[in-house]
């Protein structure tokens, strides 16, 4: 099926020809800070993920999903509007979403769909497109979450990951709840279902507490990195699990006397508190005794860290996997177009590093995968073809026929759905990437401002606040580890990359601080 004969089936379902397809429902899973490393159809070898893998075995694996600014709250404002964050208005995580604006929700309820937000919104603002919306406010808590509506907040018993699925299958079912109607059946549904996992401080179920205790997890290439071939961004950052991640509360060594411990287990059954007992005075013990020292504690710290992250996931995956199987058992499976992704890469060790922020690739590159039975060509393939989160906005509204804000920075994923061979349409954006992280070193982990352009084989950073570059060649060197900038062998790319920075800026309608260079700098 090409793009055209797509849009004119929609087109007729739209005039309402019995005999057209109907226009396809969305369901849109976003978890909080999970990886692509561990994401098991990735190919990595941490973990496996074997529901989030039915979808990309029965979809599309996407290899270059970027973002526009890798942080929570601004990542989900891009996502929602379609637009970076210095158009849709949320720089930082610290600025309130302005919900009068259009966004892509807004724009399929005009259209005729029922909308649904339930989980992690970290937009301070009450969202404004949806028919029902049950969140968590700010980040939310792992056990016994709180959830808010417009009637207020209440407390819900229970693991986060469990009680957001819940929420977002009573939905599914049609029941209404404190946050608004059910689904109907008779409407074609938008449902963003939001997971806080496995965002920091990594608290997993019960049932995975030890899942990867003793298990062998590699550890990264780059973890024990002294940023030497780097400039002053990487070293001067605040996110080195060395340093910087909290022993007690980050890897649960807690002594028995903390008061940390007191304040996670109030919010826990009496079984759960026993289970978490357990792991908390293992590794307390284990770390007293070792006296552990230089890389040999930076390895222990990140050992745990592992565990605690991967299970986290763990949990986010089994709650696909039940909306699948809903799906599958509603007859909804075949025009429901799923899509699961990560509001943004994280570091998982590599560079020493957890967080995310820079515009390195785990930072920049998030998971996404999408199936859709009635309209993806060739399922089971991997594209590698550049795409981002402002690209959800355009490519929702071409399926569903629904008009888009012209002044969207997306562009529609529809080709890549439909022509896996790549001799479609011609896609414009898809050979250069723009990114911007705008929070700056004032802020949590103390990352510097920077933007920079990435073709996917080639990346330029610019730090403009310090007046320092970075150029990487991805296809030598995928850790990036060598800053190619002042290497006279890549005078020719550095001049084309710098070009292509200066363009975007320019397109995007980019307003930089006097410290950014406003014209190609001296080679």
């Amino acid at each position: 099926m090409n793009r055209y004969h797509l849009v004119a089936l929609i087109g007729l379902a739209l005039m309402g020809d019995a005999s057209a397809a109907p226009r396809p429902n969305f369901v849109f899973i976003m978890s909080d800070d999970h990886a692509y490393q561990a994401v098991s159809a990735y190919g990595h070898g941490l973990n496996e993920t074997p529901q989030i893998d039915r979808l990309a075995s029965e979809g599309i694996r996407f290899d270059r999903c970027y973002v526009a600014n890798s942080i929570c709250g601004p990542s989900r404002a891009c996502l929602l509007t379609g637009k970076h964050s210095h158009a849709n208005g949320v720089l930082d995580n610290f600025t309130e979403f302005d919900g009068a604006q259009w966004t892509f929700p807004k724009s399929l309820r005009q259209a005729g769909y029922q909308t649904a937000i339930i989980g992690k919104w970290h937009l301070k603002s009450d969202p404004t497109g949806f028919d029902h919306w049950d969140i968590l406010p700010g980040q939310g808590k792992y056990y016994r979450p709180d959830f808010r509506t417009a009637e207020g907040l209440r407390a819900i018993d229970g693991y986060v990951t469990h009680v957001t699925t819940d929420l977002a299958i009573e939905w599914l079912e049609g029941a209404a709840g404190p946050g608004g109607p059910g689904r109907a059946e008779d409407k074609p549904f938008l449902l963003i279902l939001n997971q806080k996992a496995p965002h920091r401080p990594w608290d997993p179920a019960p049932e995975h507490l030890e899942t990867f205790a003793g298990r062998t997890i590699a550890e990264p290439a780059t973890l024990l990195d002294d940023y030497a071939t780097r400039t002053t961004a990487p070293r001067t950052a605040e996110m080195r699990i060395a340093d910087h991640m909290r022993v007690d509360r980050d890897v649960k060594a807690w002594a028995r006397d903390s008061n940390h411990r007191e304040w996670l287990y109030k919010h826990m059954s009496d079984e759960d508190r026993a289970a978490w007992e357990r792991v908390i005075d293992r590794r307390a013990e284990e770390l007293a005794a070792a006296n552990l020292q230089g890389a040999d504690r930076t390895r222990w710290i990140w050992r745990h860290y592992m565990e605690d992250y991967l299970a986290c996931i763990a949990s986010v995956d089994e709650g696909v996997g039940r909306v699948l199987d809903w799906l599958d058992a509603a007859d909804l499976n075949d025009n429901t177009v799923v899509v699961y992704t990560s509001d943004q890469g994280f570091y998982l060790g590599e560079h020493g590093w957890f967080d995310k922020r820079f515009m390195y690739e785990q930072s920049l590159r998030t998971p996404m995968v999408l199936r859709w039975p009635a309209g993806v060509a060739s399922p089971g393939r991997s594209e590698t073809r550049i795409v981002s989160n402002l690209d959800f906005a355009p490519t929702f509204l071409e399926l569903a026929g629904a008009e888009a804000d012209p002044t969207l920075h997306g562009e529609s994923m529809v080709p890549l759905l439909t022509d896996p061979s790549g001799d479609g349409p011609s896609t414009p954006g898809r050979d250069i990437f723009y990114y911007h992280y705008h929070e700056g070193p004032t802020r949590d982990h103390a990352v510097e401002r920077h933007d920079g352009v990435t073709d996917g084989t080639h990346k330029l950073i610019c730090f403009y606040d310090l007046g320092e570059w970075e150029l990487y060649d991805l296809s030598t060197d995928p850790d990036e580890m060598l800053n190619r900038y002042e290497d006279p062998a890549y005078q020719s790319e550095r001049e084309r990359l710098t070009q292509r920075l200066l363009s975007e800026r320019n397109r995007l309608g980019v307003v930089v601080p006097q410290t950014v260079p406003t014209e190609q700098p001296a080679l």
